[in-house]
């Protein structure tokens, strides 16, 4: 399945994508693609209905985050090894683990916006793993059950914030727009291998990430596990697995950051795209 969110921001109503590319409303079935919603046993719901029973929506949308009332949105830093060496760090020996606020999620094709002060704002389009079953302390053995579905993520970054004062990359990280998620939740039944995916950004037609998914050093499982020794894993928090090379930090001979004015298009095989325009601030 390929569920989504429409609607104007804060009013946005669940959906679902039907096999003709089309949204169907499930206002009646479900309040929200969210928590409960995405369990197994509000998955295995969702999976009885007929797409074609449900109200077709009609008419150009604009799409929501693809979860809605995520609790922790929780990301993974230097996870593939080439972007590690662009950024001039080294690989680390367990996963790096920032956050991005839940203030920084909006659309995937929302305007991404630059705030005031900002001078090296940047791309990292990322795989994301939505938690459906709830855990801690996972096995391995386990830990994909307890992944809904994937999505994609633009890590929107602001070098000068993240890595050029004190204290934590997460203030670098989580500005207001910075956590474009969708267009929409694929299932896990439907990605027979999440680390076999093709991954690529562009900015105004340049593309400048192209890689795969393969090339994680930290597969899905592995991150599932990490985490849950630290937190509980609840449904609807969301894990951004990391980006390739290809950020506008590590570019040579000299980086390359975003400005208003400018368009940002990413996808993942399977995931679908996005599309971002980056504005100034108010």
């Amino acid at each position: 399945m390929k569920l989504l969110r429409y609607g104007p921001k804060g009013q946005e109503k669940p959906g679902l994508l039907d096999a003709q590319g089309r949204i169907r409303d499930l206002s009646a079935v479900v309040d929200d693609i969210a928590g409960e919603s995405l369990t197994p046993v509000g998955l295995q719901v969702l999976r009885s209905l007929a797409p074609d029973s449900l109200p077709l929506v009609e008419g150009p949308q604009r799409l929501g985050a693809c979860v809605g009332r995520i609790g922790k949105f929780v990301c993974i830093g230097l996870n593939y090894a080439d972007h590690a060496a662009e950024s001039g760090m080294t690989i680390p020996p367990e996963p790096v683990i920032f956050n991005k606020w839940t203030s920084a999620v909006c659309g995937p094709n929302d305007d991404v916006e630059i705030p005031p002060g900002a001078r090296k704002t940047d791309w990292e389009v990322e795989l994301g793993v939505v938690i459906g079953k709830p855990g801690r302390y996972i096995d391995e053995a386990q830990a994909m059950d307890h992944v809904a579905g994937y999505c994609i993520v633009n890590d929107v970054s602001e070098r000068h914030y993240q890595l050029e004062g004190t204290g934590t990359w997460d203030k670098g990280k989580g500005c207001d727009t910075f956590g474009p998620i969708g267009p929409w939740l694929v299932t896990a039944d439907e990605i027979a291998d999440p680390h076999a995916l093709g991954i690529w950004l562009e900015v105004d037609g340049h593309r400048y990430q192209n890689s795969n998914t393969n090339q994680m050093v930290f597969q899905v499982p592995a991150l599932v596990v990490y985490l849950s020794r630290f937190m509980s894993l609840q449904p609807g928090d969301v894990i951004s697995t990391g980006t390739p090379p290809g950020v506008g930090l590590g570019l040579k001979p000299e980086p390359v950051y975003l400005r208003a004015g400018q368009t940002m298009r990413l996808g993942i095989d399977g995931l679908g795209e996005q599309l971002q325009h980056t504005v100034d601030a108010a």
